[in-house]
């Protein structure tokens, strides 16, 4: 891998993250702002090993120690917070740098035989699509729909034949909801991905543990935070008109799960991470919803709750999973 597939410093740091192989945990949890990120590690890790920031990327790897009410006693967990920025450019950096600080020798610049397994998982914000889903809820993703096309540029198989379906199904609804005469009718479609069902569980097992009640559903990632999540506040309009609410209709048919979020990361992690065998998932909080036209501008005790679970199910999965490696 040349220098500019793979820029490398001259202390052995890769490029945006500025970290080197061996600073980062194979348990991840990546959050979009880096003060989240400096307060995860000041607050709920211990031990710290490395603290990291450039170009607004925040690295901290440490050691989480949480447990819940139900839970039985498990071992602390080495684990690396880091910022993934806002919206899927920044998230496939960061990501694809993660990646190669676990696979990749960096003095030979090869892949490794073989190396971890990682799990990881986003913690982040949202805004609700239901209007039953009360402002303050961690929606924890089972399916993600892709609506950037960062995503597009990586050939990943579809997982299974509902995230085929749903891409279908989807396709119709965004075109449906754009004028047929708009310049990009037919030119947007959604791609699906699937989170890891193990951390989906996990996740689902923590929040239990910890009393935090949270919501199984599907989550939109979009490719921005005002027009592509349907808010029509400029003098360009919006492609796809009132896009959240086509969404929030939809029936995916999944045992009663609806769309609940949207958020600008989801889709790409799962997408990307699970076709290289890695495991990833999501837990975001509602701090407004859509429906009712509120937002909470009190969420941070939220968010700390749902970083608790995320951190909780990543030592569930280490505790049942240790040193899987992949070749």
């Amino acid at each position: 891998m040349t220098s500019a597939d793979l820029p490398i410093d001259e202390n052995g740091r890769i490029y945006h993250l500025q970290i080197k192989p061996g600073q980062m945990a194979p348990n991840i949890l990546l959050v979009g702002d880096p003060a989240r990120a400096e307060f995860i590690g000041s607050t709920l890790l211990r031990d710290i090993e490395v603290e990291r920031e450039n170009r607004g990327i925040v690295t901290v790897t440490g050691t989480s120690e949480i447990t819940g009410g139900r839970a039985t006693i498990i071992s602390p967990v080495r684990t690396t917070v880091t910022t993934a920025g806002m919206g899927t450019p920044s998230l496939e950096i960061v990501v694809n740098e993660l990646v190669a600080l676990n696979e990749i020798n960096f003095e030979t610049r090869t892949r490794k035989p073989d190396f971890p397994r990682l799990h990881i998982i986003r913690v982040g914000t949202s805004g609700g699509l239901q209007a039953s889903t009360k402002i303050g809820t961690p929606i924890i993703t089972s399916y993600a729909i892709g609506m950037d096309n960062t995503g597009l540029f990586y050939e990943a198989p579809y997982p299974d034949q509902i995230c085929e379906r749903l891409e279908q199904d989807l396709g119709h609804i965004v075109r449906n909801a754009m004028s047929i005469g708009s310049r990009f009718h037919g030119k947007i479609h959604p791609y699906v991905s699937r989170a890891e069902p193990i951390i989906v569980d996990a996740l689902l097992e923590a929040s239990a543990s910890l009393g935090v009640p949270a919501k199984l559903g599907l989550t939109v990632s979009t490719s921005g935070f005002y027009a592509p999540q349907g808010r029509d506040i400029g003098r360009v309009k919006p492609a796809i008109p009132e896009i959240e609410s086509a969404f929030a209709e939809y029936d995916p048919m999944l045992g009663g799960q609806r769309i609940e979020n949207m958020e600008m990361e989801t889709s790409f992690l799962i997408h990307f991470l699970g076709a290289l065998g890695y495991w990833a998932g999501s837990i975001c909080t509602t701090i407004n919803n859509r429906r009712t036209n509120t937002f909470d501008h009190h969420y941070q005790e939220a968010v700390k709750n749902s970083t608790r679970v995320a951190l909780l199910a990543l030592a569930v999965i280490s505790s049942r999973n240790p040193d899987v490696r992949i070749s």
